[in-house]
């Protein structure tokens, strides 16, 4: 008897972590949909196979696209601004916001398992609790049930400290087969070890030393919000976080340093530590070498800060992938 393929939808693909990760756990990924070009150029780049749609999800007719007519799992990472304190904490009515579109779109597929990622503070800040309603009242409508929690990308091997909100919803029947995914054993890779061969790469000197101080798994890559401004590791407090750790987080480098550059703690950062690039980003973020990202640098790197590290969506995604393969449930 052949092993049946279960599909996903992904909405808010980004640069695809989330899509990446579910496809790593064994799913068909049918469609991806994106607000941004260069988003879907970076996806159609890495997975021409997919179908691809470039569209503003609260506009967007899933009648119109076949692929988007049904699937196993409808799974979306809510855009992060509406949700965050930089970004004002405006949820559904900030422009940016498609909770509403997800939920809508949710009702016309009906899939077999809802998943939703965004900041942890989206699963228990006083101030979201009409969205979490609305996340209840759409599950209720399709008779499932809704677990949630939140998940550290250190406990699966990817080396930043970056927690993640996720919910997932199913038939009861299948719910009761999901358990969270444990942490993966040993110790999580530092930020020296993820990116001392690169930063060795042009012939730094200095890259043993930098990887040796380097010591912890990186601090929490944020910055890069739609509408924001230029590539940088996020506001004041955060670039005194990274400069600790040996990085200048006032933009992104363009490349890696090279045989004439000398660390020096005791200048300006700007001046005597290394910018990490884009493509280190991604390292940090769990990518192999192999994903490319299209687009200028800050959109490149808004594209990967945003993101879900596809190790942790792939261990979340083989814990629904076992559900709904030990679920007695016809569907």
């Amino acid at each position: 008897m052949q092993e049946r393929h279960f599909t996903v939808v992904e909405l808010c693909a980004g640069v695809g972590g989330q899509a990446l990760g579910l496809e790593q756990a064994g799913f068909h990924v049918v469609a991806a949909v994106d607000i941004d070009a260069d988003s879907c150029a970076t996806l159609a780049r890495n997975r021409p196979h997919w179908y691809v749609v470039h569209d503003d999800l609260n506009h967007i007719e899933p009648v119109h696209h076949e692929p988007m007519d049904h699937a196993d799992v409808l799974s979306c990472g809510l855009p992060r601004s509406p949700y965050s304190i930089a970004g004002k904490q405006l949820a559904t009515d900030d422009k940016r916001d498609t909770l509403r579109a997800t939920l809508d779109m949710a009702s016309y597929i009906r899939p077999r398992v809802l998943l939703l990622e965004n900041i942890p503070t989206f699963l228990h800040a006083a101030k979201f609790e009409t969205e979490r309603r609305a996340v209840q009242e759409a599950v209720h409508d399709l008779g499932y049930q809704l677990k949630s929690a939140v998940l550290t990308a250190t406990d699966f091997g990817v080396p930043q400290h970056r927690p993640h909100g996720f919910m997932v919803a199913m038939h009861p029947d299948d719910l009761s087969h999901f358990e969270w995914p444990e942490p993966h054993p040993g110790v999580c890779p530092s930020m020296g070890e993820t990116l001392h061969e690169s930063m060795a790469s042009a012939g730094w000197p200095e890259a043993a030393d930098w990887a040796a101080r380097a010591s912890e798994p990186a601090p929490l890559i944020m910055g890069g919000a739609t509408g924001r401004g230029g590539a940088d590791l996020g506001a004041s407090r955060a670039k005194a976080i990274w400069a600790r750790w040996g990085v200048y987080g006032g933009s992104i480098g363009d490349s890696v340093p090279g045989p004439d550059f000398r660390m020096n703690f005791d200048v300006e950062p700007r001046f005597g530590l290394p910018r990490i690039t884009v493509d280190q980003v991604a390292l940090l973020q769990g990518f192999t070498r192999e994903w490319g990202i299209v687009g200028r640098k800050t959109s490149a790197y808004r594209q990967i800060s945003q993101t879900t590290p596809p190790p942790l969506a792939a261990a979340v995604g083989r814990q629904i992938m076992s559900a709904l393969r030990h679920s007695t449930r016809t569907p």
